[in-house]
């Protein structure tokens, strides 16, 4: 009666055990399902490990190739930090794929089919909440592969070189034979029962130490296959032919998947006492490093299905990220129209729906550049300005007054529009552009390279681009050749600037010589920006105007902030005497600047 009690209360245990799984199980999933209809079109305060940030680029990595944005180009516009307010994913395959697509702009007609197709997906995603909602809880069942990308345990596979599993099945069939030998030799067959059993134990240690890294890209692999057959199940039209896709590769991985039930048993930190016999066995029979050299050669055959499934997977994510990055653009976004370089070839588009252009590839002709309403993304509340332009732009200002963040928002609606087919901006008209940026540069300290040589040889790169490919290019330059001296500054600056006015390149640059404005006149359309100075006070409306500069305000700062009246007033003096002069007069000289030369 006791044991049968006793029994009894071990089976509730369980039974309570198992159903209290059950329910945290729900709460959990309940509360997933409140957090992806919470955060569709809000900003996300996700916090990311240094590791994890190491392996974001994981698949951009693993697909170099031309004409993708360089280091200097992504780090002079922000885009780590535009990267982390679109990032709405829950798998490393979507946090991976959207860095690669914004590092990836659309220069010809193929890529641009598939940015049409990619702006299908975005606006099915933003007008089926359900669906949507249904899939990025499987994109979270996914989830991501640890603190490295996939790619990063895969790109070394080759390290661990041809691995047999004879030794282990060898070490296992003596261990069965000395086992039986127990009861004809008892003495012989415990010796060496007990001696196979050491070296087990011992080589097993060394050899999953070895392997352990490689598992957490197996486990990701499994999660894969498990999404891919999940998929089936979910009512996504606008993605059939990728499901179909993924569920065809998703059937040649029996094998792999066979190998796994072994191989990939839990751990026994777990506290999961199947796990812990488990850990035992394998210790004693290398089962797991068995199925593991099973499913090594598996992967190293599926490289390629294993790539071609996580970009799959990715896109779609990717998608459904553009897709709340768009509702959570408070002052608006629209669709790009693309044209050949020449007269635009497109449809109408309509902002904050769907758009479609029928363009030609990118010519060597940059054609119309216009845009408006365009603002920067990262800025809480921005001044809107548009620009159209049919030649290279030169804009002047004073300090602090919006050149640079203009430079940058255009920029990144070119980007944004070639990439996430988004533009923060009221309309987009434009060819299909190279994009480089020579703006946001400092000293190499690590190389021992001064500023002007860092800001020369990016500068230079833009010119080798030009000369090596007709295709257009879009380039931004911020303060030319601002690390030296005036007169050579304003003589190079001339002729790079010069240099870069050609059909197949649209150069805008911002600078604060005025001379520049009158040199290039010929060649470049100004604008600039402009300031107030009320009292003790300078205030800017970051508003785009015609023209050049007509403005100084280094000087007046000055004086706001408390410099004595004497040197402001001969500052002022001498800056006005050289504007009508062109020489520079200091009070008691008895010849100018020039002359002394």
């Amino acid at each position: 009666m006791e044991v049968m009690l006793l029994l009894a209360g071990i089976v509730l245990a369980a039974v309570l055990f198992f159903v209290k799984g059950i329910i945290e199980e729900k709460k959990k999933k309940k509360r997933l399902r409140e957090r992806i209809h919470d955060s569709f079109g809000s900003a996300w305060d996700r916090v990311y490990e240094d590791e994890e940030l190491s392996g974001i680029p994981g698949f951009y990595e693993a697909h170099r190739r031309e004409n993708q944005i360089d280091d200097i180009t992504w780090d002079d516009l922000g885009m780590d930090q535009i990267y982390f307010q679109m990032n709405h994913t829950y798998s490393s395959a979507g946090q991976e794929y959207l860095y690669y697509a914004l590092r990836t702009p659309a220069l010809n007609g193929e890529a641009l089919k598939a940015l049409e197709g990619m702006e299908e997906r975005i606006s099915w995603f933003m007008t089926h909440e359900k669906e949507r909602e249904e899939l990025q809880v499987l994109f979270a069942g996914l989830g991501r592969s640890g603190k490295y990308s996939i790619y990063d345990y895969l790109g070394y596979l080759d390290r661990l070189g041809e691995r047999s599993s004879t030794q282990a099945v060898v070490m296992d069939v003596l261990l069965f034979v000395f086992l039986v030998m127990m009861a004809m030799n008892p003495p012989v067959g415990m010796l060496g029962f007990f001696l196979v059993l050491i070296i087990n134990m011992f080589t097993y240690m060394n050899q999953k130490r070895e392997v352990e890294p490689y598992l957490t890209s197996f486990a990701y692999v499994r999660r894969i296959l498990d999404f891919a057959k999940e998929l089936k199940k979910t009512a996504v039209s606008v993605c059939a032919k990728e499901w179909e896709e993924l569920s065809g590769l998703e059937k040649g991985f029996g094998k792999f998947r066979h190998s796994a039930v072994l191989g990939m048993r839990g751990s026994s930190t777990a506290g999961d006492p199947l796990s812990v016999l488990m850990d035992y066995v394998n210790m004693i029979l290398h089962l797991d490093l068995i199925c593991f050299n099973s499913m090594l050669h598996e992967v190293r055959v599926q490289l390629p299905n294993i790539d071609r499934m996580v970009e799959l997977i990715g896109r779609t994510e990717c998608c459904i990220a553009v897709a709340s990055w768009r509702a959570s653009l408070k002052n608006g976004w629209c669709g790009p129209v693309f044209h050949s370089g020449g007269a635009a070839e497109t449809r109408k588009t309509v902002s904050s729906a769907k758009t479609v252009s029928s363009a030609k590839p990118a010519g060597t002709a940059c054609g119309l550049l216009e845009i408006t309403g365009l603002y920067h993304p990262l800025l809480s509340e921005p001044v809107k300005n548009s620009i159209r332009s049919e030649r290279g732009v030169l804009i002047t200002g004073s300090n602090a007054s919006g050149k640079s963040t203009f430079l940058k928002a255009v920029a990144l609606n070119a980007l944004l529009a070639q990439t996430v087919h988004t533009c923060p901006a009221e309309s987009y008209r434009g060819a299909l552009y190279r994009i480089f940026t020579s703006m946001a540069l400092r000293d190499n300290l690590e190389s021992g390279e001064s500023y002007y040589m860092v800001e020369i040889r990016a500068l230079k790169r833009i010119l080798d681009a030009v000369d090596a490919d007709p295709a257009s290019v879009l380039c931004f330059v911020d303060e030319v050749l601002r690390g030296t001296n005036t007169v050579e500054r304003i003589a190079a600056s001339t002729q790079v600037l010069k240099s870069l006015n050609r059909d197949s390149v649209r150069c805008f640059a911002a600078t604060h010589d005025i001379e520049l404005t009158r040199l290039l006149e010929a060649d470049y359309d100004n604008y600039h920006f402009e300031e107030q100075v009320e009292e003790d006070d300078i205030r800017f409306n970051y508003q785009l105007m015609p023209g050049r500069a007509g403005t100084r305000n280094a000087i007046r700062l000055l004086g706001i902030i408390g410099y004595d009246e004497d040197i402001i007033r001969e500052a002022d003096r001498m800056a006005g005497e050289f504007l009508q002069t062109g020489e520079w007069w200091t009070r008691g000289s008895s010849k100018s600047a020039k002359d002394a030369d």
